[in-house]
């Protein structure tokens, strides 16, 4: 993913889901909504649309799980929840340290939903 940051203040938290990345159950999560879709352009510029379907905290920040809208059963994306005074956005974790911080708590949560 780029650097580029997607601002929604509406539509951080206070979403369910599985969060699951790969995983092989239904989902019963609304895609079609157009309030719950961030654009998101990858490192060869291919637009995609995500659904956020997942928040956790892992100290004192908060991350997004998100999936494809148009390819649900595929790996998931994880990225940081930043905020300034007036909005809020998503940003890459570029970070090895953090990002192992990260996974390792999200693959606690996924452990403590089975």
């Amino acid at each position: 993913m780029t650097d580029k940051e997607r601002e929604r203040p509406d539509r951080l938290h206070d979403h369910g889901g599985c969060g699951h990345e790969g995983c092989d159950h239904d989902h019963d999560h609304d895609l079609e909504d157009d309030d719950d879709i961030f654009l998101v352009t990858d490192e060869n510029g291919n637009e995609l649309e995500l659904v956020m379907v997942h928040s956790f905290d892992v100290g004192d920040k908060t991350y997004a799980v998100l999936i494809d809208r148009n390819n649900p059963e595929a790996d998931g994306y994880i990225f940081r929840i930043e905020e300034d005074s007036e909005d809020a956005y998503l940003a890459d974790i570029e970070d090895d340290e953090e990002w192992a911080r990260v996974e390792a708590a999200y693959n606690r949560l996924m452990e403590d939903d089975k």
